[in-house]
């Protein structure tokens, strides 16, 4: 699969499909397979672009002078800028959602759809800022994220109720533990930080475009929960979906609910 040179780093991204684009952007710890279920269907369709994060997947590692959400946003539009991609959807799930709706924003001609899932565009509240922050000085420290904090890590991206000894568990387990050191302190820890230490763009909401942006979140989803969905979907003026026996990763434990609301609103976008 194909790299892109943006600030001096190489950034990796699938592009799979034919037709209109979909951009597809994923949550924090995780790389663009997490998109696996939604990537089969949508490509038959669209043409499908997924990328890693920096310090993620196959992508390098974190650029030089990277300090906001901002620069995922551009990183992204500058891509698209390689590629001749002049209009696409985007779907952002997590800080996906966060770097998303800023594109969105800064080239509201550019995308013809947005799709905000399980994501939170406002500060983090300050205590759950400071609990993150201080887990992120543990991995620094230790330079791996040991057992105890993989106990607290892992159950935050699924609904309460799932099966720990799933695949779907034990692989994301796994995929955390097997980090190596460089790379959770050169592009992890300072892309968390980033992430939790975002600004808020709360008040620019009312600018995007209500009739082709929707909000999604699974209904157990704890760090990014429904009411925060609701807020920023009123904010908006666009619909909210509820992902039933989802939480945060709700594109993985409903997959069929979330590729079929996908494909309903994307056919209603082009």
């Amino acid at each position: 699969m194909p790299f892109a040179t943006i600030d001096g780093q190489p950034l990796h991204y699938l592009d799979q499909g034919q037709g209109p684009v979909g951009l597809l952007g994923s949550s924090y710890l995780w790389d663009h397979t997490m998109w696996a279920p939604q990537i089969e269907v949508l490509s038959r369709h669209y043409r499908v672009i997924a990328l890693d994060l920096w310090g993620h997947g196959q992508s390098g590692p974190l650029p030089e002078g990277m300090t906001s959400l901002d620069d995922l946003a551009r990183q992204a539009l500058t891509l698209m800028d390689q590629l001749d991609i002049d209009c696409f959807h985007l779907v952002g799930l997590s800080v996906g959602g966060m770097w998303g709706a800023r594109l969105a924003l800064a080239a509201p001609e550019r995308v013809q759809s947005l799709v905000l899932m399980d994501t939170y565009v406002g500060v983090e509240p300050e205590p759950t800022r400071l609990y993150y922050f201080s887990l992120f000085d543990k991995i620094e420290a230790s330079g791996s994220i040991p057992e105890p904090l993989l106990d607290i890590v892992v159950p935050i991206f699924f609904r309460p109720g799932i099966d720990p000894q799933s695949a779907l568990y034990q692989q994301f387990r796994a995929t955390l533990a097997a980090l190596p050191t460089d790379r959770l302190r050169d592009s992890i820890v300072p892309l968390g930080r980033i992430i939790f230490g975002r600004d808020d763009i709360l008040p620019r909401l009312h600018a995007l475009d209500a009739k082709g942006t929707v909000v999604m979140c699974g209904d157990q989803d704890k760090p990014r929960p429904p009411s925060e969905a609701l807020e920023m979907a009123e904010l908006i003026g666009c619909p909210q979906v509820l992902i039933p026996e989802a939480g945060h990763i709700s594109n993985l434990e409903n997959p069929e609910f979330v590729t079929e609301a996908l494909l309903e609103f994307l056919a209603r976008k082009h």
